[in-house]
C-alpha cells in the first residue's frame, strides 16, 4: 500500500470514526475544489438526497479541497476502492482513457447546449464504457465550464498576445499543444498548488473556468482576465465499481437518479452564476476584456486539430462530436 493511501485511510478514520453502526453503507466523496466551489454544492446535494432517499441507510462523507489527494491520487483511490466517489476534470482521466482528450480540443463545442447533447447522449455513454476496465463507473459529466485566460501582463485579444508568458497548463494534450504553438512556456502544475505558483511568480498565466478562478481566489494573484472561452471543460462524476456493485440494485438506481438530478442542477447554477462571477471579479480589481478575436484563435489552432486527428486515433470520435454538436 502506498504512503498516500495510508494517509487517506487515517483521514477517513478520523472523519468517520470507523462507526459503521451509524449507517449500513458509508460512502466517501472526494474532490479537489474549495468548499466555495460548485463541486462542493454538487457534493452536498448528492449527500442530502442519498441520505434522505435511503432513509439514513446510506451516509455520504465529503472530503473537499484535495483532502484525500490530488486528482491523480483520487482517481487511483477510486480504482482501488479506497475512495467511493470522486469529482475530477475529464482531462485528468486521459491516462486511462486517451479518447477523453478529444473533449478538450480548442473550440470543439460551439456552446454549452452542444456539449450537453454530446456528453448526455450516445457519445458520452460510449466514453463511460471505456472507464469500466479500470474499475470505474461514470455517473455523469458535471460542468467545469468554458476556460478563459488570466495573466499579469495585459489583455489577451489575439494568439500573439500570449507569446513569452509562463503558462500553467493542465494535462490535456491539445491545450498543451495550443499554448506551446502560441509561444508560451508551459508548465503542468496541480490546481491545488497553482495559487502558490502564481504568487511566487513561477508562472504568470493560467486558464480555467470562471468558477475556479473565483473559488481558488486567483484574482488575488492575477490582474487580467480575457474571455477567450477556448475550451469547454467537463467534469466527471465517477464511482468505484467495487463500491457501486456492493450496493443493492434499488440503491444503485437511486444513486444514478440522484447523480442525474445533481448534475442538471449544478449545470444550471454554473450558467446562472457566470455573469455574477464576472461582476464580482471586476469588483475585486480584475481587468476583464471581452474583445477577443475568436476567429484568429480558431484559425491559429488548426495545427493542433490536425496533429490530434493524425496521431491520437480519435478522428472518428471527433467527427462524431462535431456531428452531434450541430
Amino acid at each position: 500500500m502506498r504512503l498516500w493511501q495510508v494517509v487517506v485511510l487515517l483521514v477517513l478514520g478520523l472523519a468517520t470514526g470507523w462507526a459503521p453502526a451509524r449507517a449500513q453503507v458509508q460512502l466517501k466523496l472526494a474532490h479537489a475544489a474549495p468548499e466555495s466551489d460548485l463541486q462542493q454544492t454538487l457534493s452536498l446535494f448528492i449527500q442530502q438526497e442519498v441520505e434522505a432517499r435511503s432513509k439514513g441507510e446510506i451516509s455520504v462523507y465529503i472530503f473537499p479541497q484535495g483532502q484525500l489527494g490530488n486528482d491523480g491520487q483520487m482517481i487511483e483511490g477510486a480504482e482501488t476502492g479506497v475512495i467511493d466517489i470522486i469529482i475530477s476534470g475529464l482531462n485528468n482521466f486521459t491516462r486511462l482513457v486517451p479518447e477523453a482528450a478529444a473533449f478538450e480540443l480548442p473550440f470543439i463545442f460551439p456552446n454549452r447546449e452542444a456539449a450537453y447533447r454530446v456528453l448526455d447522449g450516445a457519445i458520452g455513454d460510449s466514453l463511460a464504457e471505456k472507464f469500466a476496465p479500470f474499475g470505474l463507473k461514470v455517473l455523469g459529466y458535471p460542468e467545469n465550464g468554458y476556460r478563459n485566460i488570466t495573466n499579469n501582463r495585459g489583455p489577451i485579444r489575439r494568439p500573439e498576445d500570449l507569446k513569452g508568458l509562463q503558462m500553467r497548463v493542465n494535462n490535456a494534450v491539445p491545450l498543451n499543444q495550443m499554448f506551446t504553438l502560441f509561444g508560451t512556456h508551459t508548465q503542468q502544475i496541480p490546481v491545488t498548488e497553482l495559487y502558490a505558483a502564481l504568487e511566487a511568480g513561477l508562472v504568470d498565466a493560467q486558464d480555467h473556468p470562471l468558477g475556479i478562478v473565483l473559488s481558488y481566489r486567483f484574482n488575488e494573484v492575477q490582474k487580467y482576465l480575457s474571455l477567450t472561452q477556448h475550451a469547454y471543460s467537463p467534469l466527471a462524476l465517477v464511482m468505484s465499481r467495487k463500491s457501486f456493485d456492493a450496493l443493492k440494485p434499488e440503491d444503485q438506481k437511486m444513486l444514478e437518479a440522484v447523480a442525474h438530478a445533481a448534475i442538471d442542477r449544478q449545470r444550471q447554477m454554473s450558467k446562472a452564476q457566470e455573469e455574477e462571477g464576472l461582476s464580482l471579479l471586476a469588483q475585486k480589481g480584475m481587468v476583464i476584456n471581452r474583445d477577443v478575436d475568436v476567429a484568429a484563435f480558431q484559425k491559429a489552432v488548426r495545427p493542433v486539430w490536425d496533429s490530434f486527428l493524425k496521431t491520437s486515433g480519435g478522428a472518428d470520435l471527433v467527427h462524431q462530436i462535431l456531428n452531434a454538436s450541430q
